[in-house]
């Protein structure tokens, strides 16, 4: 192993430290304050050993826990997207792409491409382990909107429809969870935490 390597895979470490200073719109569980987007990854990497029975085909659970934790990376760069912003929204493809290609060239050549491919494979979601993890990246906010009494979405104005259309896809991934999301979704209107329109 070469110096240049190892000092390589090292910068790359120290640069995705910065992660944890991407705050996300929504509270952890307990109110206490934002969650950031090293922890949102962190998150997924958990729920990912936990919950891969419920994939709507097998899938390879360490294939989803790397591409979890990788998926966000490019925030260090891009900053983190609000999902229901939708002016935001309008270029979000193109900085994080751009993104990509400045924190994933930090690494040596080999990894470069290893962690290129995982992010490319959760952003396309054409595999069974992307569609489970792209499932659980839009599970665990509304998991946390729901344990914050819908901080998020009554802060920012998100409506039932808005949340309907932004995570309907974790049926495509995750049929029995969907179920249970949209379970939660409609008793969030219920008890107040979600206007219906």
């Amino acid at each position: 192993m070469s110096d240049d390597r190892l000092a390589k895979q090292i910068a790359f470490i120290v640069e995705i430290d910065k992660l944890k200073s991407i705050y996300r719109r929504t509270l952890l569980t307990d109110g206490s304050r934002h969650d950031n987007s090293a922890e949102h990854s962190w998150h997924l990497a958990v729920m990912a050993m936990a919950l891969a029975e419920y994939g709507a085909e097998p899938v390879d659970a360490c294939r989803v826990m790397q591409m979890v934790l990788v998926h966000d990376l490019v925030e260090v760069y891009a900053g983190d997207t609000f999902v229901y912003d939708v002016a935001a929204s309008q270029d979000k493809e193109k900085r994080e792409r751009l993104a990509a290609d400045r924190i994933f060239g930090m690494l040596p050549d080999d990894q470069a491409r290893e962690f290129r491919v995982l992010w490319d494979e959760f952003e396309l979601r054409q595999t069974g382990e992307a569609r489970f993890a792209a499932a659980l990246d839009r599970m665990q906010p509304v998991l946390n909107n729901y344990y914050t009494e819908g901080h998020a979405w009554r802060s920012h104005g998100v409506k039932y429809n808005d949340v309907i259309e932004r995570n309907k896809h974790i049926a495509a991934g995750a049929p029995k969870l969907w179920e249970y999301v949209k379970a939660l979704i409609d008793d969030a209107v219920t008890k107040g935490y979600l206007e219906k329109e």
